[in-house]
C-alpha cells in the first residue's frame, strides 16, 4: 500500500465528513474507481480523484445525480481549497453508468465507510471488476491505469467472461468487442489463465 496515496484520500474524505457534520448536513455517496480501489487496499497506485456512481437511496439502491446537491458541492469545494486539491477532486465522471445498468447485485453488495457527516459506499471489488474491463475495452489498445487494476484485482476466467458479457450490453458495437477480444486475450496471458 502506498501510504501517501490513501493518506490524502482518507484526509480530504475526513475533512469532508467532518465539514457536513459541523454544518449539520449528512451525505451518502456510492464511490467506484482507484479510490475504491486504494480504500479496499487492492491497489498502492495514486489516484487524482474519488468517482461518485451517484448517491445512497434509504431503501438502499444507487440514486443518480445529475450534479452534487449545492450544499454538498460547497463543501467539496471548500475541503479542496484547503487541503490543496483539483477543483474536480470529488466527481460524477462515472454517473452516466447508471443509465446503462450495473451488475446484478451491485447495490447489495456496496460496503459502507463512515467519516463524520459522510458515508462512502465502496462498489464491491467483484463489480469493480466489471467496470474495469469496460473501461480498459474501451481505452484499447491503450494500457493504461484499468488493465493494471484489473492485474490487481485477480479476476478468474469465469468473472471475466462474467464482466465482458455484461460490458457488451453497454456498448454492442463491433469495434468495442473487437477491443474486448483482444483486451481479454491480453489480460488472460499476464493472469496466467489457460496454461
Amino acid at each position: 500500500m502506498n501510504p501517501a496515496a490513501e493518506t490524502w484520500l482518507d484526509d480530504a474524505l475526513a475533512a469532508l465528513g467532518a465539514l457536513l457534520q459541523a454544518r449539520g448536513l449528512h451525505a451518502e455517496l456510492v464511490v467506484v474507481g482507484g479510490a475504491s480501489l486504494l480504500l479496499h487496499g487492492v491497489i498502492s497506485r495514486p489516484t487524482r480523484d474519488v468517482d461518485v456512481l451517484g448517491g445512497r437511496s434509504v431503501a438502499g439502491g444507487v440514486l443518480p445525480m445529475a450534479t452534487l446537491p449545492p450544499p454538498l458541492a460547497s463543501a467539496v469545494a471548500d475541503v479542496g481549497l484547503a487541503l490543496d486539491l483539483q477543483q474536480d477532486w470529488l466527481n460524477l465522471g462515472p454517473a452516466g453508468l447508471l443509465k446503462l445498468g450495473l451488475p446484478k447485485g451491485f447495490a447489495g453488495r456496496l460496503a459502507p465507510r463512515t467519516y463524520g457527516g459522510l458515508v462512502v459506499w465502496l462498489a464491491a471489488p467483484e463489480d469493480l471488476v466489471y467496470l474495469k474491463v469496460y473501461a480498459a475495452a474501451d481505452h484499447w489498445p491503450l494500457r493504461d491505469r484499468h488493465m493494471a487494476d484489473l492485474v490487481a484485482l485477480q479476476p478468474s476466467a469465469r468473472d471475466l467472461q462474467a464482466a465482458a458479457a455484461w460490458a457488451q450490453t453497454h456498448d454492442p458495437s463491433p469495434a468495442f468487442a473487437d477491443n474486448l477480444t483482444a483486451m481479454l486475450a491480453a489480460l488472460s496471458r499476464e493472469l496466467g489463465h489457460g496454461e
